[in-house]
C-alpha cells in the first residue's frame, strides 16, 4: 500500500498568532509600489518562515509519539556535547530518550525512527525533508500545492513601562517583535524514502500536537504565554491529488464524494496498516 503514497506530503497548519524570533524573511525589498510599512495593519508584506522552528516543533511531536509506544527518541543533542547543563541532559535521558546514534548497531544502520527520519549523526541526511513556508497576504496568490500559506506580517513593539505615579509610564525599554497573524496553509513535507512507519508516525504526530495545541511545550515559536504558536493542524489526506488538495483550501467548496471515499480508504485501511508498521519498528529497537 505504501506505493499508493506520494513522497510529498502536506500539513495544513492554522494559528492566529506566530512569532519565531528574528527568523522571518520578509519580501520589503520588492516593494516599490505597494505598502510596505511593517507596521502598519494592511501592509502588503509577504516573506519566508524557515523551516527550523517548524522542524522542532514536529520532532518533538513525534517524541512523544514513540515514548507513547513504550519506546525511547534519539535525544536531539550529540552525546559527547558539553551541554554545560549535564543535570538537565541526563534528566532528558531519563524521560523517554537514548543518547543520539546509540541505537545504531551492526545489524541495523537505521537507528530508530526518529534518527531514520531527521539524521544528523554520522553525516546522516535524515529522510524526511522540512521545507519553509512562503507566506503572503493576498490569498489569490497563494499555491497551496507548494506549501504556502496566508499570512499576515507585522512588526510589533512590546515596551516595559514605569510603575511609578510620578513617570507616568515612562517606556523604560522597547522590544520588536516579528510575527504573522492569522496563518492558514500547508506545509510541504518530502520525504526522501517513504516508508509505512514514516507515514503513521507523521499522522500520530500531527493528532498529538493538535490535541496538545496549548500545551506550553508544544505550541509553536516563542509568545506563548500571550497566545502565540496554538495551531491548528491536520495531515491532509496523502491519497489527494492536487486538485483535491486545493479545494481543502477552497473555502466557498466542501468536499467532493470521491474525497469522501479516499477519507474512508486512508482511515479504515492504510493508516491503521501503517501504524501497525510503527509499533512493529518501535519494537524492534
Amino acid at each position: 500500500m505504501i506505493e499508493n503514497i506520494d513522497r510529498d506530503v502536506f500539513v495544513r497548519i492554522q494559528t492566529d498568532l506566530l512569532v519565531v524570533g528574528d527568523s522571518i524573511m520578509t519580501d520589503r525589498h520588492h516593494a516599490s509600489n505597494g505598502n510596505y510599512e511593517d507596521d502598519d495593519p494592511q501592509n502588503q508584506i509577504g516573506g519566508i518562515i524557515p523551516a527550523f522552528s517548524l522542524s522542532g516543533w514536529l520532532r518533538h511531536g513525534m517524541e512523544k509519539v514513540i515514548q507513547e509506544h513504550d519506546g525511547t527518541a534519539c535525544h536531539p543533542g550529540e552525546s559527547n556535547a558539553n551541554f554545560r547543563k549535564d543535570g538537565v541532559y541526563n534528566r532528558d535521558l531519563d524521560a523517554g530518550y537514548h543518547e543520539k546514534g546509540a541505537c545504531l548497531d551492526d545489524d541495523d544502520d537505521n537507528g530508530c525512527v526518529i534518527l531514520d527520519l531527521f539524521g544528523g549523526f554520522g553525516n546522516r541526511p535524515g529522510k524526511v525533508m522540512r521545507r519553509p513556508i512562503k507566506f503572503s497576504p493576498v490569498r489569490s496568490s497563494v499555491d497551496y500545492t507548494r506549501g504556502q500559506a496566508e499570512g499576515h506580517y507585522r512588526r510589533l513593539n512590546r515596551n516595559v513601562v514605569s510603575r511609578n505615579k510620578e513617570d507616568n509610564r515612562e517606556p523604560l525599554r522597547n522590544a520588536e517583535l516579528d510575527a504573522v497573524g492569522n496563518l492558514d496553509g500547508c506545509w510541504h513535507l518530502s520525504f526522501r524514502e517513504t516508508k509505512p512507519e514514516f507515514v503513521a508516525l507523521l499522522a500520530e504526530a500531527i493528532d498529538f500536537l493538535d490535541d496538545h495545541q496549548t500545551d506550553f511545550m508544544h505550541q509553536l515559536g516563542g509568545a506563548r504565554n500571550f497566545g502565540g504558536g496554538i495551531v491548528d493542524c491536520e495531515l491532509v489526506n496523502p491519497l489527494y491529488n492536487e486538485t483535491e488538495l486545493r479545494r481543502v483550501f477552497d473555502r466557498g467548496k466542501g468536499n467532493t464524494n470521491k474525497m469522501d471515499d479516499k477519507d474512508a480508504e486512508w482511515s479504515d485501511d492504510y493508516l491503521p496498516e501503517f501504524q501497525t508498521a510503527l509499533a512493529d519498528r518501535v519494537e524492534d529497537v
